[in-house]
């Protein structure tokens, strides 16, 4: 069975984001449906996959990932409001025997994804 991690790294210090709120959630029928929420940990990852082998299924997922509060807590000199508050990733599963992996690459005015490995 397939399961969700994900992974944030902080490119203006060059470090991995700890302590990002990241809420996934599942889009069924229209509706976004709250599935799990998670901190992440010093290495920037979650302690947990986000998504478990027992609830992966097909899908299209959205990730949360609350990035304005991390820099608000690390720079105090960012106005605001600032150019990057939540950072939403829509993806979906397709296979549900895989490993996904979403890593994100953020900076205050910026951020990227890949599918992961």
């Amino acid at each position: 069975m397939g399961y969700l991690t994900t992974h944030i790294l902080d490119t203006t210090h060059g470090t991995p984001a700890a302590g990002v709120a990241i809420t996934l959630y599942e889009l069924i029928d229209g509706d976004k449906v709250k599935i799990n929420t998670s901190i992440t940990n010093s290495d920037g990852r979650c302690d947990q996959p986000i998504l478990s082998e027992k609830d992966f299924h097909q899908g299209v997922y959205e990730l949360e990932f609350a990035i304005g509060d991390y820099y608000r807590r690390l720079d105090k000199q960012l106005a605001e409001p600032l150019f990057l508050d939540e950072v939403v990733i829509r993806f979906g599963i397709n296979d549900a025997t895989s490993h996904y992996h979403v890593p994100v690459l953020v900076s205050p005015y910026g951020y990227s994804t890949y599918r992961g490995s």
